[in-house]
This record gives structure tokens, sequence and C-alpha cells, in this order.
């Protein structure tokens, strides 16, 4: 390898101010994605908390429509066999009401 013929002084500062100039650039370049990198990893952080606590939201509102939804099966049961019961109600006062004017006409013509 053949070695480079000397530089003059003024042009081996003008390299050396270059590099010095780039290397600085670089520094404030990586300083620069230095901070977008905090900056993502502290939102990051702020989403990883909020997941914790809508997670957990998420499990007590799913805890709540569970017991809700269990009364409305409650309600419904209910309300199903009170329309049960009063449809025999009604299909007893008619049978009754049937039995009382058969029974009322025949005392009437018994007279």
């Amino acid at each position: 390898m053949r070695m480079p013929r000397s530089m003059p002084r003024s042009e081996l500062e003008d390299y050396t101010l270059e590099i010095i100039q780039r290397i600085d650039e670089l520094r404030s370049k990586r300083s620069e994605l230095m901070e977008i990198l905090q900056a993502e990893e502290d939102e990051k952080a702020r989403l990883q908390k909020d997941m914790v606590v809508l997670t957990k939201r998420l499990g007590e509102i799913d805890e709540s429509l569970s017991s809700k939804y269990a009364y409305i099966n409650e309600y419904d049961k209910t309300i199903e066999d009170v329309e049960a019961a009063y449809g025999k109600i009604v299909e007893s006062s008619q049978v009754l009401l049937h039995v009382l004017k058969t029974e009322t006409i025949q005392i009437a013509n018994k007279r």
C-alpha cells in the first residue's frame, strides 16, 4: 500500500474540521432520534397503563352485563309463569261463567 504524499497543513485542518462537523451532525441526529424514541417509550408506557385500566373496566362491565342478563332471564321466566297462570284463571273464569249461566237457566226453567 502506498502512503499518500504529505498534505499541506491547511488542507489537513480543513479535513479535520469537516470530520468534526460531520461527527457533530451525526451526534445531533442521534440525539433527535433518542428524543423521539423516548417520547414513543413514554407513550407506550401510558398506553400499557391505559390498557390495564381498560381491561379491568371491561371485566367489570362483562360481569355487570352477565348479572343483568341473568336478572332479565328471571323476569322473563316470572312474566311467562304469571301470564300462563293468568291464562288458566281466565279459562277457569270462562268455564265458571258458562256453568253459572247453565245453572241459572236450569234453575229458571225449573220454576
